[in-house]
């Protein structure tokens, strides 16, 4: 079965709200072997609405609606179902009288407008909420499902928990979905797909989903089988041969960060790691701490961003910086060693560089990163030209350092 989320609200629309009741929704359906194939967010506009349920009904067997429950005028999901189904809008007493009591438990007299909640979709199967006043409803059509739920997300989860899954779970064949997240690093996306293209082409269940951030790829292969044996086994079939095509730029496998793959391979080696950081002030050691438990491998850093600094907290040498400046390769060295040096780190990273927008001119134009790691063996330095804002810079050179280090970790083991 596929099913369609549809959130309702006009302050949906906003930059100030975020639909969160939707990734919620799909992951529990999910759990139940159900795919789900569209979201919408829709404001509060009755033909609007009342279009969309038409079409969702129309080509998807499930179809539930967050929020346009409450009192007001602006609450117009129960008329836009009822419009969309051809089916009247009746006065449920009891509903009337359980939010009157509800009030009344609260010493406050129910105003008029509540009683717009107590309007039942004819023939919908009421959804009792213990947590608002908005009762949900369950109504069925030609075949498909509608759900019509609370926006509040602590009542939606209750009432789809307790009065919607029982429901679903007899209606749904038994259908597992399984999923694998590899995420890989140092390679671009163009390059990666053509490189296991003819791989996942081959197959439309799994469905291949590629998603690129600044210096990260992720690869999810999502399968739809009758059994989760059946699932993982058609992931095995085609997560095997796109693994041996990219190699160890694979570095995690169950979708966790680079920072917590990195973190738990230090943790292992029973090592320890300090930063160093100028163009990137801070961002490497937010992303090593970001991590719980990384008190067990991380050390502390330096956000050295003058000279000054670097000389001061690094050792880094005026000479040095004279003669080639901040941005070089002799400085990111430098700083790498000096890191080590003073926390007395197993091993230590540095990122020296020009972030922009200003700053960059020939041979250093923006963009323009050295990255450091520094052990008992010596020292690594990569020079890298990347392309973007100043934020994306910044999460390059970050994401480039730690797998840097994964790499440096790996050829020592």
């Amino acid at each position: 079965m596929n099913a369609e989320i549809v959130a309702v609200g006009s302050e949906m629309l906003t930059p100030q709200r975020v639909d969160t009741n939707s990734l919620y929704l799909t992951a529990e359906l999910n759990n139940l072997g159900v795919e789900v194939v569209t979201k919408y967010v829709i404001g509060d506009h009755l033909e609007r609405l009342r279009d969309a349920v038409r079409h969702a009904i129309a080509r998807s067997e499930i179809l539930i609606i967050s929020g346009g429950l409450g009192p007001t005028e602006d609450d117009l999901t129960r008329e836009a179902v009822a419009h969309a189904l051809d089916r009247k809008l009746i006065f449920n007493q009891e509903i009337c009288e359980a939010l009157e009591q509800r009030f009344a438990r609260l010493n406050r007299k129910m105003a008029e407008v509540n009683k717009r909640q107590a309007f039942v979709i004819e023939g919908a199967a009421i959804l009792p909420n213990d947590r608002g006043t908005a009762p949900g409803q369950w109504v069925e059509e030609s075949g498909a499902v509608v759900m019509l739920l609370p926006g509040p997300p602590h009542e939606l989860k209750a009432m789809f928990e307790r009065q919607c899954i029982p429901r679903l779970a007899r209606l749904v064949p038994q259908l597992a979905i399984r999923t694998l997240c590899m995420r890989v690093a140092g390679m671009g996306e163009s390059d990666l797909d053509q490189l296991i293209a003819p791989v996942y082409k081959k197959y439309q269940n799994p469905a291949t989903t590629i998603l690129a951030a600044a210096g990260d790829i992720q690869v999810h292969l999502r399968a739809r089988c009758a059994t989760a044996a059946e699932a993982d086994a058609l992931l095995a079939e085609v997560a095997g041969p796109i693994e041996l095509l990219l190699g160890d730029r694979i570095y995690s496998r169950n979708g966790d960060p680079l920072e917590a793959v990195v973190g738990d391979m230090l943790r292992a080696q029973k090592a320890t790691v300090a930063v160093a950081e100028s163009c990137t002030g801070g961002m490497l050691g937010e992303r090593f701490t970001s991590v719980p438990g990384s008190s067990d491998y991380f050390l502390g850093g330096f956000i050295t961003y003058t000279n000054e600094m670097k000389i001061e907290m690094l050792g880094v040498t005026p000479e040095l910086l004279q003669e080639h400046g901040a941005v070089s390769q002799p400085v990111a060295e430098a700083m790498a060693v000096g890191a080590r040096r003073r926390a007395g780190s197993t091993y230590a990273l540095a990122i020296t560089g020009v972030a922009g927008p200003a700053g960059g001119k020939e041979p250093l134009p923006v963009g323009t990163t050295f990255i450091a790691v520094a052990d008992a063996a010596g020292t690594q330095v990569l020079q890298r030209q990347f392309l973007g804002d100043r934020t994306r810079i910044r999460h390059f050179a970050s994401q480039l350092a730690l797998d840097l280090l994964r790499r440096r970790m790996t050829a020592r083991a």
